[in-house]
């Protein structure tokens, strides 16, 4: 089995443990293609066919914010026998209802493993808020929880910017509890991520993400009001300036810029305090491989990285294969990867 520490490259089937290795121009094309595909078929598919789930409860935390005062995160869990705890973030724009949050929470299942699909602030459309990348204050809310008290080994498993949120907290002195760490298709660098995103010719993802976005802000502004109009905000096209004109100014940031060079963990990856697991894919469309590579320069010899040939942006073949024992497919192998790597 590969250790920590190491970059491969995949099939999606077995890993080559190797130097990341950029395919040719054709190559890349095709990669760029099936990328596309394999971002947006399943998403189709999980909205005709969803995922068969065990059953969850709601549930809820209140944390104080220094500004807001008492702001309430919520989400669903699965309680099991047992000491051990997944929690699942979502990416930007989503929510626990999110089609590929029920993958892990089933994966969680079959493991024996109770398992929380958390919203990040203002997610469930209740107006608290909204969120950032680097809003960790609210994963020391969801730890210090009444409810997670019994649970003595716990993992953070974080999709698209959900495991850039999961990452960060893993560098500023986490819980004791906190055996590991998972990023799925995540920006690292969210500089470079927001120039890729903005840049793309495909303006369906980007009118995707700022429709949940700017109906979340709605929800805010409904309930707490806010420099912007939700017209106003409806008519921002770019991530960049989403960040610019609504994150900055919620959270004291100088401007998007400010916002990026203070919050994204690529300038602190050499400061993880956990293992922790990033993996991508090759031809991911939302968060170019190009824009990850470079960030991962110093990282923590505790970080291990995996690349899919195959793949989209959280979009991995069904039989992902990590080489550990257990059933395919990349939820179950990173469960097993966390057991694994983390004792």
């Amino acid at each position: 089995m590969l250790r920590t520490g190491t970059i491969a490259d995949s099939d999606g089937h077995g890993l080559v443990p190797r130097s990341p290795k950029e395919p040719g121009r054709l190559g890349r094309r095709w990669l760029g293609m099936m990328g596309h595909y394999s971002t947006i078929a399943p998403f189709v598919l999980r909205r005709i066919f969803p995922v068969v789930q065990p059953p969850t409860a709601p549930w809820a935390v209140t944390w104080e914010d220094r500004e807001l005062g008492p702001v309430r995160l919520t989400g669903r869990l699965r309680a099991l026998d047992g000491d051990e705890l997944l929690v699942v973030v979502h990416g930007l724009g989503g929510s626990v209802q999110s089609g590929y949050m029920p993958l892990a929470l089933a994966a969680a299942e079959r493991a024996g493993m109770s398992c929380i699909l958390l919203n990040v602030r203002g997610a469930d459309r209740s107006g608290e808020d909204i969120s950032h990348a680097g809003l960790t204050e609210d994963l020391q809310a969801v730890f210090q929880s009444p409810l997670l008290a019994a649970y003595r080994r716990i993992y953070l498993l974080g999709y698209s910017l959900g495991g850039h949120l999961a990452l960060r907290y893993a560098t500023e002195a986490p819980d004791p509890r906190l055996r590991g760490v998972v990023a799925v298709s995540s920006p690292l660098d969210l500089d470079a991520a927001a120039q890729a995103f903005d840049r793309s010719r495909w303006s369906v993802y980007r009118h995707h993400v700022l429709a949940s976005l700017q109906a979340i802000y709605e929800a805010r502004y409904r309930r707490r009001g806010g420099p912007l109009t939700p017209e106003e905000v409806r008519r921002i096209r770019r991530i960049r300036e989403w960040d610019e004109r609504v994150v900055a100014e919620r959270f004291g940031f100088r401007g998007a810029d400010d916002y990026y060079r203070r919050v994204s963990v690529s300038g602190c990856l050499g400061a993880l305090q956990r293992r922790a697991l990033y993996v991508g894919t090759h031809g991911d469309p939302m968060v170019p491989r190009d824009t990850v590579v470079g960030a991962l320069e110093g990282a923590a010899s505790c970080l291990d990285v995996r690349w899919a040939t195959w793949g989209g942006h959280m979009g991995f073949a069904k039989d992902f294969d990590l080489g550990l024992p257990g059933p395919r497919g990349l939820e179950h192998q990173v469960l097993a990867w966390l057991r694994a790597e983390t004792g």
